[in-house]
C-alpha cells in the first residue's frame, strides 16, 4: 500500500479548518456555550467619530482585488498616516499575506462578515456566524481580535445589532460614501471624500483603481485643512 506523506502546513491547514467549522457548528446550535445571550437594548450603528477633534478615517471595504490592497498599505505607509481594513473572512482566508502585511504595518483590522451576506435578512444565529467564524480567521491568521463591524452594503437589523453586541463589537456605518465600487471616477471619489469635511467623519472606500488613484490627493486636501487620517477605533474613541 503507498504511505502519501503530507507537509506540515497541509496538516495545520486541515487542522484550522477543521477548528473553524466545529466553532460555526457550535456557534448555530449551541450559541449559549460560546457566547452569553442577551437581549440588548437601545442598540445603534456609528456613524461618525467625536466631533470634537479634528480626525477622519478612511475605511475600506475588502473583499477582492488583493492588489490593489496591497498598494493602498503602500501610499498610506509613505504618507505615514492609518487607516481601517474591514475585512471579508473568506477573503482574509485566501490572502493572509496581504493581511499580515495590513497588520504589520500598523492600520487596523475590522470584521466585514465571511461571505458578504444581507445581515438585515439574516437571524441572529446567522448574524453571529457571519462575524464569528470571521473572528476567528483573523485571529488565527494575524493575531488580531477584530471588535468593530461593518456590515456589507450596509445592510444592517436589530437581529445584527443585538448579534454584534453579545459578541463585543461595535456597527460602524459611515457618514461619507465615495461609491467607488459603482462610480469608476477618481474626480468623483475625490469630490466625495473630501466635500463638507467635518470632525469625526468616516469615509468609505474599497480597494478599487481609480480609489488608489485619488487618495494621494484626498490625503493632501484633508492635511491642507489641519484634519488627521486615523483609524475607525481611534476616531470613535469611547463612542
Amino acid at each position: 500500500m503507498k504511505i502519501i506523506k503530507r507537509s506540515r502546513l497541509t496538516i495545520f491547514t486541515d487542522i484550522f479548518l477543521v477548528a473553524v467549522f466545529t466553532a460555526v457548528f457550535a456557534i448555530s446550535f449551541f450559541p449559549e456555550r460560546i457566547i452569553p445571550i442577551y437581549s440588548g437594548e437601545n442598540l445603534s450603528a456609528i456613524y461618525n467619530g467625536n466631533r470634537d477633534k479634528p480626525n477622519v478615517s478612511l475605511m475600506f471595504n475588502v473583499y477582492e482585488n488583493t492588489e490593489i490592497v496591497e498598494g493602498i498599505v503602500d501610499l498610506l505607509n509613505e504618507r505615514g498616516v492609518k487607516a481601517t481594513f474591514f475585512v471579508g473572512g473568506c477573503w482574509a482566508d485566501d490572502n493572509s499575506e496581504t493581511l499580515k502585511k495590513i497588520v504589520g504595518s500598523g492600520h487596523e483590522i475590522g470584521n466585514h462578515g465571511y461571505f458578504h451576506k444581507d445581515h438585515k435578512t439574516l437571524n441572529y444565529e446567522k448574524n453571529k456566524e457571519e462575524i464569528y467564524t470571521t473572528e476567528l480567521i483573523t485571529y488565527a491568521l494575524c493575531g488580531v481580535k477584530t471588535r468593530l463591524f461593518a456590515p456589507p452594503s450596509g445592510s444592517f437589523g436589530a437581529e445584527t445589532l443585538s448579534a454584534a453586541d453579545d459578541l463585543g463589537y461595535k456597527v460602524i456605518m459611515w457618514s461619507k460614501d465615495t461609491i467607488d465600487w459603482r462610480d469608476k471616477d477618481s474626480e468623483l471619489i475625490y469630490k466625495r471624500a473630501t466635500s463638507n469635511l467635518s470632525n469625526g467623519d468616516l469615509v468609505l472606500m474599497h480597494p478599487e483603481k481609480h480609489t488608489l488613484e485619488a487618495l494621494s490627493d484626498i490625503l493632501d486636501y484633508y492635511e491642507s485643512k489641519g484634519f488627521s487620517a486615523v483609524t475607525v477605533g481611534e476616531n470613535i474613541g469611547d463612542i
